[in-house]
């Protein structure tokens, strides 16, 4: 790497020379990129104001032109800045980091929602032998420096002669500003550009859905080494006329997206047939183990109704799409299909948009998840009051069951009311529940006394939570109905042992919310454990898997919920097993995270994952690791870096009374947390 004294030095002598290809000398841009552009999860943060002005932190494109000529190759002329909006050097000379761009041009057929894309190349299987022609970046063209931060590219691919010129063409570029040998990062900017060659105004165009939707859980979407990370960019070249020779599966995005998210649930897949891509450089990217962490009928997540286009996935169905999940139907026979063989232009005559019943052969009939179907009444759960709360006491508990329109719901009818005991909120350690579906109802409130008396020694906060459950019978048009379980959300709700006001509320350190942005709708335990929450009585310092495993499979496995769910989203990263339940348990080693795992606030509220952590969290046993017990700040880093170098790291600054992180990882250190996980 570069020192910054040596990287200023060769700038200097670099701004006094006259640069090649065309680009004029320059001096330094005065102004520096101003630090309030970034924030503490950004490496730029970090940097100095005069790192900043020498690194000019950034990339951007835009199109300023795209030019036809008579020899038919398009000429587009770009511009290329960094955030502050100030000009780059394409080649890496007058500013840091070389920008490379790629180009791909296609056609929009707006009526059949399908690109074409002038730019391809062939393909040859070295496993089958079969060619494809595919769609890529342009190759073979030249570029022409025109001044700083801007060029023209004349493209090597030259357009048919019958080519319309009155239909919606897409510019679609990828680049990439390398700056991985002065501060281990690079800078990747799409661009998709619409514009018809007549000059005509752009009517079609293709807006299924944003990057933002995407980014919801992948944060950020980044594919092929990180450059392409625009939907749309996407599309252009994930076209139906697009195969990969060595499967001969298509990697058209409808077909493919919809299949890579199916996963593990795809007929094929269970049936034994892989779902497999062969990539760049012979790469296998197999698919089969995907398992998308919400309900795949929830079409809605990648098709949001606000969205330019959330319609198109329940008025326009057709058999590349449908048939991409449901990949049993033989189109050709009719195998699988209960209309038998039918033309791909009639699918809209029995699939409506919307029929007159849940769960009939309209598209959103089809996919409508039980647990939000329009027939569930809605089920919600009061806990009131608690009173009694002494040490060695046993704990009354008031509260009220409702269905959604308010309406009172006898306990009694329920097929599971549970109310759960546990703490202290320092961190839990102890718990224990009770069926409470007899408690004594007196007009529109429930009380429920607990037959267990709160531990002679509890003192400070605690808490009480409940699981509200009961079975519903649903009309989906079979005979029998189709069994749903609805639940209420756990209630989750602090008292203080021995009266008085609550002294310490169990921190919050995960939202309910941040997790279903990409679960939807966490369920767990018989789809009624709905509250992160209520899942941290339980998954507490002291849980294990013990009384799941055998003997001969000890020693037991933590569950305690930083350990657990940490493991779990680092799933196929992990350098270590992590298996809830021994041999016939949960293996999660094949778990692969959608996004980035360095931001932790896609999980944590802000300012609750630094170190120290609050006096009185407590060590996990870790058996099954590198050692054990962790002491807090550990088990929860460790958790994710598995490896035995993290490992000898927090040992050695662990000490018998206490550990060591905050000395360098503190909020105000030079590792601090925030700092070492900034992107």
């Amino acid at each position: 790497m570069l020192s910054f004294t040596r990287c200023l030095m060769l700038l200097a002598s670099l701004a006094a020379a006259t640069v090649t290809a065309g680009v004029p000398s320059v001096a330094v841009v005065s102004e520096p990129t101003p630090v309030a552009l970034y924030s503490s999860h950004d490496k730029e943060f970090y940097l100095t104001s005069d790192e900043v002005g020498y690194i000019r932190p950034g990339l951007g494109i835009e199109v300023e032109s795209v030019t036809i000529g008579e020899d038919l190759k398009p000429v587009v002329v770009v511009s290329f800045f960094d955030d502050a909006g100030q000009p780059l050097d394409r080649a890496g000379l007058v500013t840091p980091g070389p920008v490379s761009m790629s180009f791909i041009l296609a056609w929009y057929d707006g009526d059949a929602r399908l690109y074409t894309a002038y730019t391809v190349r062939t393909q040859t299987s070295p496993i089958t032998g079969d060619s494809a022609v595919q769609a890529a970046a342009d190759s073979g063209g030249s570029w022409e420096d025109l001044e700083l931060g801007r060029a023209s590219y004349t493209f090597g691919t030259a357009l048919p002669t019958d080519y319309d010129a009155t239909r919606t063409h897409s510019l679609a570029i990828y680049s990439t500003r390398n700056l991985q040998d002065i501060i281990e990062k690079s800078y990747y900017a799409n661009v998709v550009y619409d514009f018809r060659p007549d000059g005509g105004e752009v009517t079609e165009v293709w807006d299924a859905m944003s990057d933002a939707t995407c980014n919801s859980c992948h944060d950020q979407l980044a594919l092929h080494g990180g450059s392409r990370r625009a939907v749309k960019l996407c599309v252009t070249c994930h076209n139906a006329g697009t195969v990969d020779p060595d499967t001969g599966n298509t990697v058209d995005m409808k077909v493919m997206v919809h299949k890579i998210h199916m996963g593990a649930n795809l007929p094929s897949v269970q049936a034994g047939i892989p779902y497999q891509i062969i990539g760049y450089n012979q790469s296998v990217n197999d698919y089969s183990e995907i398992v998308l962490p919400q309900d795949v009928r929830n079409c809605a997540t990648c098709h949001p109704e606000d969205s330019p286009e959330g319609h198109i996935w329940y008025t326009r169905p057709n058999q590349a799409a449908c048939g991409s999940c449901h990949d049993d139907i033989d189109w050709e026979t009719g195998a699988g299909h209960v209309a038998g063989v039918q033309p791909d232009t009639t699918c809209a005559f029995c699939h409506l948009p919307e029929g007159e019943s849940e769960f009939d052969a309209s598209v959103m009939g089809a996919h409508v998840v039980p647990g939000k179907s329009a027939q569930l009444a809605g089920l919600n759960m009061e806990i009131l009051e608690v009173t009694g709360a002494a040490p060695g006491a046993p704990l009354t508990v008031t509260f009220r069951v409702t269905n959604g329109d308010g309406s009172l719901v006898d306990p009694a009818s329920l097929d599971r009311l549970y109310l759960l005991v546990g703490g202290p909120t320092t961190d839990y350690t102890e718990y224990f529940r009770e069926t409470a579906t007899g408690a004594t109802v007196v007009g529109d409130v429930a009380t429920y006394t607990f037959s267990a008396p709160l531990p002679a020694s509890a003192s400070g906060t605690w808490a009480v939570s409940a699981d509200v459950r009961r079975v519903v019978t649903l009309d989906d048009g079979s005979p029998e109905g189709l069994e749903v379980r609805e639940a209420a959300f756990n209630p989750v709700v602090f008292f203080e042992v021995g009266g008085g006001e609550v002294s310490l509320e169990r921190r919050q350190v995960v939202v309910t919310e941040k997790c279903n942005v990409c679960h939807d709708r966490l369920a767990f335990h018989g789809s009624q454990r709905l509250n992160v929450q209520e899942c941290l009585i339980c998954h507490n310092p002291v849980a294990t898997d013990e009384e799941e495993r055998e003997p001969e499979e000890m020693p037991a496995e933590s569950i305690h919920f930083k350990w657990m769910i940490h493991r779990i989203h680092t799933g196929n990263e992990l350098l270590e097993d992590y298996t809830i339940g021994g041999g016939d348990g949960a293996n999660f080693n094949s778990v692969g995270y959608p996004g980035d795992r360095r931001n932790c606030q896609a999980c944590h509220e802000a300012g609750t994952y630094g170190v120290p952590l609050p006096e009185g969290t407590l060590e996990t046993p870790t058996d099954r690791s590198w050692y054990t017990p962790m002491m807090p700040a550990a088990a929860a880093c460790l958790a994710c870096h598995s490896s035995v170098d993290a490992a000898a790291h927090a040992y050695v600054n662990t000490a018998p009374f206490g550990e060591a992180c905050a000395a360098c990882h503190g909020d105000d250190r030079e590792f601090s947390v925030e700092r070492v996980h900034a992107r």
